[in-house]
């Protein structure tokens, strides 16, 4: 295992700020009119939901991206155009619980991973690569576990994995104080202090995403994981992992790196200087950059 650090280009941090993407191929049978960063969204019909998701088609590699907790599909603007132009096939989802997917009434929520399998079969998808921040990256971790035979590689970013080891749920505890911790608002808790401080427009366009993610259809309780997960688990996960963290990230700081990186064979890490709990959001050049290469190889 080695942790690389990527130093920083100039004093202040870089936002690079994404043009809406054309699409090459037609447009999805049944996607709407509706569109984020230039592509059309459409609901999948799924059994017992309606999952909202977005997609560029075409024939290349799908990479499937998985929002935060506090996201949804609306918030991956600044990856768009450099996944399509490396000849990807983009697609993001809202997840039940986020933005506009919809639960029919009185149905089980289910397992994220459970509707992410059914999504692709919808998409006639068979194999990809999956890509998960925060909370994304839990349900990437379950997904790999479950359906491993679907993955040509996965990612996990800024995550706390979900494992729930007795020590591990200490140290989280540690970390984030309740209820003092839960009390910050999201922009504080999510976007590192470097961010924040340097770049204002950024952080406004972040808040913004973040409140029109808010479930229109909020769920009674959340999602579970199809497994429960823990560090034993993962040291039999075979899909080759990608993880990475900022430095100033609140809820994954580089030791809770190490210890997943410890216990997942042969997984590749990254360490973002001066960057929070968003670094596809904080730093998206080096994101991009980094996650394709990473992706190339498989």
């Amino acid at each position: 295992m080695s942790i690389r650090y990527f130093p920083f280009l100039g004093a202040t941090l870089t936002l690079v700020t994404s043009a809406a993407v054309a699409l090459t191929s037609p447009p999805l049978a049944g996607q709407s009119s509706n569109s984020v960063g230039g592509i059309s969204g459409a609901f999948a019909e799924l059994t017992g939901r309606q999952i909202w998701y977005s997609d560029t088609g075409g024939s290349g590699v799908p990479i499937v991206f998985l929002h935060a907790g506090t996201g949804s599909s609306i918030v991956w603007e600044k990856q768009i155009p450099a996944v399509t132009a490396a000849g990807y096939r983009f697609i993001s989802y809202d997840r039940l619980g986020s933005g506009r997917s919809v639960l029919a009434s009185g149905v089980d929520s289910g397992a994220a991973a459970d509707d992410l399998q059914v999504l692709m079969g919808h998409l006639r998808i068979d194999r990809f690569h999956l890509v998960g921040t925060a909370a994304g990256g839990i349900v990437a971790l379950d997904y790999a576990l479950s359906f491993p035979e679907r993955l040509r590689s996965v990612v996990v970013a800024n995550s706390i994995g979900g494992v729930q080891d007795d020590e591990y749920l200490a140290l989280g505890r540690r970390l984030r104080p309740s209820p003092q911790f839960d009390a910050l608002p999201p922009e504080f808790k999510e976007l590192g202090p470097s961010y924040r401080a340097a770049e204002a427009e950024g952080t406004a366009r972040w808040i913004e995403l973040e409140r029109a993610s808010h479930a229109q259809n909020p769920l009674a309780s959340p999602q579970r994981n199809r497994n429960r997960l823990t560090f034993a688990m993962l040291e039999t996960l075979r899909v080759p992992t990608f993880l990475l963290t900022g430095d100033a990230d609140l809820y994954s700081p580089p030791l809770v790196l190490r210890l997943f990186a410890a216990r997942i064979r042969g997984a590749e890490t990254l360490i973002v200087p001066a960057t929070g709990h968003s670094a596809y959001w904080e730093q998206p050049e080096l994101f991009n950059r980094a996650v394709l290469a990473f992706v190339s190889k498989h």
